[in-house]
């Protein structure tokens, strides 16, 4: 059978058959031995196929949401590259072989769409490719787009301990896809996103050409900090700006139950976290005891810039309410705040931070809210009763915005929850026993509280944070899309800037060959 027919083939077996599947594999390695001029053993080393003994290891390790441990829906080959010309080789033979790409950094996609479709695909695994280097002289770092935040956050300390980076919470997110949707952290009220401190960037379009910063243009340039850069093409890796720290930060963890008032505290909270000094952050995640028991409590979790001795005025002054003492409070560098933020004890060995697999992996799935205005008492209530009725583990994590949030404007880069997001909302619910009915139950949970947080969120759009991807919002469904289907879903992650990613879109990548269920679209396509 022809190349050129191939992809005509695998769309006419779909589940694909194992002997149409053996005759992929047998393609793909032949190609790949001929553009990279290897020998096949070569090859072997980093293609792992369905028949490969190491084929589930290789593809579950970095699996970070076991939902769809059970899927069929799983890549026909595996990559994993050790050097920028096996992706390049990688990209040429799926488009020869008429197959789907797709691209996992850390495996945290919430909707699994780094290693899960339902058409035939490659997955590349970017495992390997995940050096650092720090330039303490010009205060930078190049990251490989393989590298987790904890392998950053590592490298980082071991530089300097005057410098940080101001990045997601858990450190065993990759890097690559982190930055593609801005990337927020304990650090946003100070210092912005991770993709507000990107000067540089490594990306390999659809042809298999590298293109840095000037090669690629301002305008890919500021589509991929933020706007899906999987949607442009493989990040090879970003040049970031590293933050100057103090030499003492200091974290609370303040817990109270709703006889000790958490409702009323969180309440308040509304009204305060966000008019804060930047310097400190204080987010609340709401939650059930995850069992039978139905209760319900608050942690008032943060990181603050500074000391205690100027800690705990500022709280009693801004924050009486939750009686905050210098007793509650630890100070610390700031690598041991990444620690403690991430759920570690701070004299933990740093090297747990290396780890590549979230700690407690349970089936989850999430959606997100921005609140513009403080929600009445009454409807946080119904939430609170809705969280303690689920009867496995529920929570709402608030995260508060403004301070330097608040100074960058929503096209700046394609991420838009600027000024005016008091707080963003992330409704989790997580779940053990991973049967059909049980995750249909859970999942319809999720939808429910959603749903109930309608008249108290944002609006025209109802917004959502790129990162906490919801395939509720919408979907692709075709692989041309049109534009104004995906605005759909779009214009909820991107607001104003859709549009633009979409112009930018159709000039980089034309025949859309970079595309997922929630890849920006072509601006001109219309369903197919």
């Amino acid at each position: 059978m022809e190349m050129s027919h191939l992809a005509v083939f695998l769309m006419l077996l779909l589940p694909i058959s194992c002997t149409a599947s053996a005759l992929v594999e047998k393609k793909y390695k032949e190609c790949l031995i001929t553009h990279l001029h290897e020998k096949s053993e070569s090859v072997e080393k980093i293609i792992f196929t369905k028949s490969s003994s190491q084929y589930p290891q290789v593809l579950e390790a970095l699996e970070q949401n076991p939902r769809w441990v059970n899927s069929s829906r799983k890549p026909l080959l595996i990559l994993t590259p050790f050097h920028e010309s096996e992706i390049q080789a990688a990209i040429r033979c799926s488009k020869e072989l008429g197959l789907q790409l797709r691209v996992r950094s850390g495996g945290h996609d919430y909707e699994g769409l780094s290693f899960l479709s339902k058409v035939p695909f490659v997955m590349v695994d970017l495992i390997n490719i995940r050096s650092i280097e720090v330039n303490l002289a010009d205060e930078t770092a190049w990251v490989q787009a393989g590298a987790s935040l904890g392998e950053l956050y590592y490298k980082i300390s071991k530089a300097s301990n005057l410098y940080g980076f101001p990045a997601g919470t858990c450190p065993s997110i990759g890097i690559g896809g982190h930055i593609s949707g801005g990337g927020q952290g304990a650090m946003m009220r100070k210092h912005g996103l991770a993709a507000d401190h990107v000067i540089d960037a490594y990306i390999i379009d659809a042809n298999g050409k590298i293109h840095d910063r000037k090669l690629m243009g301002e305008d890919v340039f500021w589509a991929i900090r933020g706007g899906s850069a999987t949607s442009f093409g493989v990040i090879l890796a970003w040049k970031i700006r590293l933050v100057r720290v103090p030499p003492i930060v200091t974290g609370f963890n303040v817990d109270r139950t709703v006889e000790e008032g958490a409702k009323n505290l969180i309440q308040r909270w509304q009204y305060i976290a966000h008019e804060v000094h930047e310097d400190l952050f204080v987010r609340v995640i709401a939650q059930n005891s995850g069992d039978q028991s139905r209760t319900f409590g608050a942690t008032f979790n943060s990181l603050f810039l500074g000391g205690i001795d100027r800690l705990v005025p500022l709280m009693t002054e801004s924050f009486p309410e939750l009686g905050l003492q210098a007793k509650d409070c630890t100070e610390m560098n700031w690598i041991q705040s990444v620690m403690f933020i991430a759920g570690y004890h701070i004299d933990d060995p740093l090297e747990l931070l290396l780890n590549r697999t979230t700690s407690f992996k349970s089936s989850f799935k999430a959606k997100s809210d921005f609140v513009k205005e403080p929600i009445p008492k009454s409807g946080l209530e119904g939430a609170w009763k809705m969280v303690v009725e689920e009867d496995t583990t529920a929570m709402l994590i608030l995260e508060p915005y403004g301070g330097k949030m608040n100074e960058i404007s929503e096209s700046e880069t394609p991420f838009p929850h600027r000024k005016g997001n008091l707080y963003n909302i992330q409704y989790l619910v997580k779940w053990e026993v991973n049967s059909i009915e049980a995750s249909k139950r859970h999942l319809e949970w999720a939808k429910m509280v959603y749903r109930y947080m309608t008249p108290y969120v944002s609006k025209s759009p109802r917004a959502a944070y790129f990162n906490y991807k919801d395939l509720d919002l919408g979907k692709n469904k075709h692989d041309n899309t049109s534009y104004s289907k995906a605005s759909i879903w779009g214009e909820k992650y991107f607001k104003g800037n859709f549009r633009r990613l979409a112009q930018i879109k159709t000039k980089f990548d034309p025949q859309n060959f970079f595309r997922n269920e929630q890849s920006i679209p072509l601006i001109n396509a219309r369903d197919s």
